[in-house]
């Protein structure tokens, strides 16, 4: 049996890291990395800790963040205020994902074909959503045998899924086009200066 202890700098490995992160971040970037992790409201106090730094400190940059639209607040249940990640930046950040891998030209493209494919399923169901194809076959199921079919869930996830993506790929199509937008104008007012 080994009664050896591990050396010291061993003895906690995330405390290690932590420090390292703490270093080599300001506490901006720490609060707003913590907060890009958080979909449900928590307090200032919770992401200064999970961010390594003081709930005043916290409390600054979340507002900051509030600000720019990258947080979303909501009033807790004590009185205080609870931070998430904005839904709106996730979609942005979807979007420029999207605009960094796909031309504006292919991106028109999958649009289109998404489009094609979300009518398809309209037509084929005879409903307009997901949704509500999973409450109608439910209903008819019920009615017609007093039991409940089994709900085809892959179509109905395929088809959420094909939404979700048809928003992002317009979200990104709206952002492409008003950079577009901006550089030609900028270009314009440059030419119009003379030299």
């Amino acid at each position: 049996m080994n009664d050896r202890n591990p050396p010291d700098e061993f003895t906690d490995v995330n405390e290690a890291v932590g420090e390292e992160w703490e270093a080599e971040t300001t506490p901006y970037e720490r609060i707003r990395h913590v907060v890009a992790h958080t979909y449900s409201p928590v307090s200032a106090d919770a992401v200064a800790d999970d961010a390594r730094t003081a709930p005043k400190t916290a409390r600054k940059h979340l507002n900051t963040l509030a600000d720019e639209g990258f947080v979303e607040t909501t009033p807790g249940e004590q009185g205080g205020t609870l931070y998430r990640r904005s839904p709106e930046s996730l979609v942005v950040e979807q979007a420029a994902d999207i605009l960094e891998h796909v031309s504006t030209d292919e991106l028109v493209t999958r649009i289109q074909e998404m489009r094609e494919q979300l009518t398809e399923y309209r037509s084929e169901f005879g409903v307009d959503s997901p949704e509500e194809l999973a409450v109608n076959q439910t209903n008819q199921a019920l009615s017609e045998t007093g039991s409940q079919d089994e709900i085809d869930p892959e179509t109905i996830r395929e088809w959420k899924t094909l939404r979700r993506d048809l928003a992002f790929a317009n979200a990104a199509l709206s952002i492409g086009n008003a950079e577009q937008f901006v550089d030609s104008d900028r270009r314009s007012t440059d030419d119009s200066v003379p030299a």
